[in-house]
């Protein structure tokens, strides 16, 4: 008995931590939607193939994957094709990412490679 609760538990522990990671999906026009109208936070990185700090930028995004807390959603967005989301969020340059909750937007960060940075911008949505 005593070892299916201790099962239990940690099953319990790990779902509840696996519940509440960074999510990185490729940008999609309705999950985009579909996040912003539940209010839920969402984080939009403009990423170019080409750009090094962009790639930078994904490494530390993966690396934030397995922090526990940081229940957010990034939609990866392609700077070179994605021409009306840049206008509609002012974006200039690769390497942008735009942090919002639900429709408002909480930060913005261009060209940050920190983790503590960018680990910043995606808990201002929190």
């Amino acid at each position: 008995m005593k070892i299916g609760k201790l099962v239990l538990s940690t099953l319990l522990v790990f779902g509840a931590l696996v519940s509440h990671a960074l999510e990185i999906k490729p940008y999609s026009a309705s999950v985009l939607e579909q996040t912003q109208k539940a209010d839920k936070p969402v984080a939009l990185h403009f990423h170019a193939d080409w750009c090094p700090t962009c790639r930078a930028q994904t490494k530390v995004l993966q690396d934030l994957k397995s922090e526990a807390g940081l229940d957010i959603t990034v939609l990866v967005a392609n700077y070179d094709t994605e021409k009306d989301l840049k206008r509609r969020f002012n974006v200039r340059a690769q390497s942008t990412l735009v942090v919002l909750h639900g429709e408002k937007e909480t930060y913005r960060v261009v060209g940050d490679t920190s983790p503590g940075g960018l680990r910043g911008a995606l808990k201002s949505a929190l």
